[in-house]
């Protein structure tokens, strides 16, 4: 009797819904290289975050705008290198009466330079204005963005799945006051709504959580709400409802185990929507501080870099924001065909 218990259970559990999800989403390999590489982004931002690598995003390395390696380094006049020309006519005292003294400054100057303070022309993959590193600034980027995007997304995920569970459970007058709260928030655009947060609130990764989070939820609630609304008059809430169960334990321990797979693929997608809004309130001066580094702020500083032909900046940040968010977005597809059975057939 007992082997034949253990053989029922080990059977339901291979058939169980999350194995069952798991089993589909290993099947699609699009979706399995997209885990993959979000999951690479995710341990460069753990390592960046440890200080693991990219410490010295700060430090100015190379020379203002130095060119990737594989370009060579940048010749005198694009560097403001004034060509001084040479002769056995030419008196350079005519032409700058400081010219003799040059050459003996020179060698003073070689007296005092150490290995610290000399700058590289060329990094692997460029300098910025200043001399800093590109590629220790993209991932140093890549942390906030993607770390505001996932903190973003988790926050606005909670807010619509209590508020949706409690409006579609409940009903009534607090369904009511629910319902007109969303159509507070869905009534203003929401890129003004998100604007008008960002100009009273402090600028700082917090702060853009926080907006983000108080602007993203209602899509989320209005899933939420309908999805509870439906499994509250199913039968086996009934059935928990008949034998005693309490209000909070047939929401959250009876029909939010069966509602979860529509947070779990909200909260995927409201990321890559999250990264997006993040990089555009940075480029517009409301996102994180003066004193931290986003793609956002990497855009911004590579738009005036590039009138001058400094390229490599906006090439490194857009290639890495678009392979992540690419790479998010076809995971997403892949964890939602995963978890609906009916979009990829039941088993």
């Amino acid at each position: 009797m007992s082997a034949i218990l253990m053989s029922a259970n080990a059977k339901t559990e291979r058939h169980g819904v999350w194995h069952a999800a798991w089993r589909r989403l290993k099947s699609d390999r699009v979706g399995v290289t997209s885990m993959i590489v979000v999951a690479l982004f995710l341990l460069l931002v753990l390592a960046a975050a440890t200080g693991l690598v990219a410490k010295g995003w700060q430090q100015e390395l190379g020379v203002p705008n130095a060119p990737p390696t594989f370009i060579g380094p940048a010749p005198p006049e694009a560097t403001g290198t004034i060509a001084v020309p040479k002769g056995p006519n030419v008196d350079l005292s005519d032409i700058d009466p400081l010219a003799p003294r040059y050459a003996e400054w020179a060698e003073r100057a070689k007296q005092y330079k150490t290995s610290s303070t000399v700058k590289a022309e060329t990094l692997p993959f460029g300098a910025d204005r200043l001399g800093r590193d590109v590629i220790a600034k993209v991932i140093k980027g890549a942390e906030v963005s993607i770390l505001v995007g996932l903190l973003a997304a988790l926050v606005a995920t909670i807010i619509g799945t209590v508020l949706g569970a409690l409006s579609g459970f409940f009903g009534g007058v607090v369904g009511d006051v629910l319902e007109w709260v969303y159509n507070v928030f869905t009534a203003i655009p929401t890129i003004l709504l998100i604007f008008a947060f960002a100009a009273i609130v402090q600028r700082g990764v917090g702060s853009v959580v926080l907006i983000l989070a108080l602007t993203g939820w209602t899509g989320i609630y209005r899933l939420i709400r309908a999805e509870f609304i439906k499994h509250s008059v199913r039968e086996y809430v009934r059935a928990a409802e008949a034998i005693g169960a309490s209000s909070a334990s047939r929401m959250f321990k009876h029909i939010l185990p069966n509602v979860s797979h529509v947070a779990l693929v909200q909260l995927s997608l409201h990321v890559v929507s999250f990264i997006k809004s993040e990089v555009i309130l940075s480029y517009l001066g409301l996102g994180v501080g003066v004193d931290q580094v986003s793609w956002g702020t990497m855009l911004a500083e590579a738009q005036s870099e590039l009138i001058l032909g400094y390229w490599w900046q906006l090439v490194a940040v857009s290639a890495c924001m678009a392979v992540f968010v690419t790479a998010f977005a076809l995971f997403t597809d892949a964890l939602r065909d995963a978890l609906d059975p009916k979009l990829r057939g039941l088993e």
